[in-house]
């Protein structure tokens, strides 16, 4: 996927709360390659790097968020409200089959949505963002549909 022949800037962040979430990040990452989707990622816990993670959000120039995230899964909520760009939250299955973090991860309050997607399914977050991506880069539909 190039435009004007020149580098595409990393598209999609692949943000994850801790090193355990890698499990899970590894499928959404394997996607993303599949489609040759330009993603960066990176480890910046909500709790415990709220400045780094801040910092992080307000300078990158990605267009979607992954964020994979158990437990409290505060992450995605974190991101989606300190920008504007697309959410996607993947709760992880660390405590109550994950229910803690599907419930924290899809409760958000009016104006702060992120888009969830279901336990441990980080290969449905990578599709919804190809999907998100396809409105600015249409050949990644006819990619999708092979």
């Amino acid at each position: 996927m190039k435009r004007n022949n020149k580098k595409l800037k990393k598209l999609v962040a692949v943000v994850l709360g801790s090193e355990s979430d890698n499990h899970i990040a590894e499928k959404t990452i394997k996607i993303l390659e599949k489609f040759n989707i330009p993603y960066e990622k990176k480890i910046l816990s909500a709790h415990r790097n709220p400045k780094e993670l801040s910092k992080y959000i307000d300078s990158s120039k990605v267009l979607v968020f992954i964020a994979i995230a158990g437990l409290s899964a505060q992450l995605s909520g974190f991101i989606a409200s300190r920008t504007s760009r697309p959410v996607i939250g993947v709760p992880v299955n660390v405590k109550l089959e994950g229910l803690d973090a599907l419930l924290a991860t899809m409760q958000m309050p009016k104006q702060v949505p992120v888009a969830t997607v279901g336990i441990d399914n980080g290969e449905n977050a990578a599709f919804l963002a190809i999907r998100i991506l396809s409105l600015s880069y249409p050949e990644l539909i006819s990619n999708l549909e092979r």
